[in-house]
């Protein structure tokens, strides 16, 4: 016997979440029948305030709800030293270890000619701009040390040559080609503070 159709919708929108088969849909569908009306009502709404309230820093390209984001606004942070990351979820991870106090720069991606990802496909001149308006001393590349990563720390590390700017990248402590969010703290920690000069 098939689930009515209602139901079967919900398996196939959970089923569109990275990581969630069919047995897990499922599952995670008939939960949410035993929810009180409330409940569900609050669950529904709280998908809809992400896509309705979320939007993109715009300094650092982080997520928030307002025009800048906590950490850009926060005036106890090093202005002098920006962190650029991949992706929002890298921010996460440094924040959450709390190994950084300076400012961030989201880039949405990385350099990737096979993938037809060049500079321009993701946020590198805002990064460029930010560094001749603000007081930047120091830019630390914490990508994934990758074919796509040392492209981007090195074309990155060229349009900076003559600004008067420090760039870094953290240190390999990190194994090459590993998923940023899935490194401890303390391997994390030390590839921070073992960074070197991108030549």
């Amino acid at each position: 016997m098939a689930y009515p159709k209602s139901l079967n919708n919900l398996i196939s929108s959970f089923k569109d979440l990275p990581g969630v088969g069919e047995k897990t849909a499922e599952r995670m569908a008939l939960t949410m029948l035993n929810f009180e009306k409330n409940k569900l009502d609050s669950f529904a709404k709280a998908i809809i305030n992400v896509k309705d309230k979320i939007k993109r820093c715009s300094i650092c390209n982080n997520l928030t709800e307002d025009e800048i984001c906590d950490i850009c606004s926060d005036t106890s942070r090093d202005e002098n030293t920006i962190c650029v990351v991949e992706d929002v979820k890298n921010v996460m991870l440094f924040e959450k270890n709390g190994l950084f106090n300076g400012k961030y720069h989201v880039l949405n991606g990385l350099i990737s000619p096979v993938d037809g990802i060049d500079p321009s496909d993701i946020n590198i001149q805002s990064l460029l701009d930010r560094v001749k308006k603000e007081n930047t001393k120091e830019i630390i590349i914490a990508v994934k040390p990758s074919l796509e990563g040392e492209a981007t720390a090195l074309y990155i590390s060229k349009k900076l040559e003559g600004n008067n700017v420090i760039v870094s990248k953290i240190a390999h402590g990190v194994p090459m080609g590993a998923d940023m969010e899935y490194i401890d703290a303390m391997t994390l920690e030390t590839a921070l503070f073992d960074r070197k000069k991108v030549s």
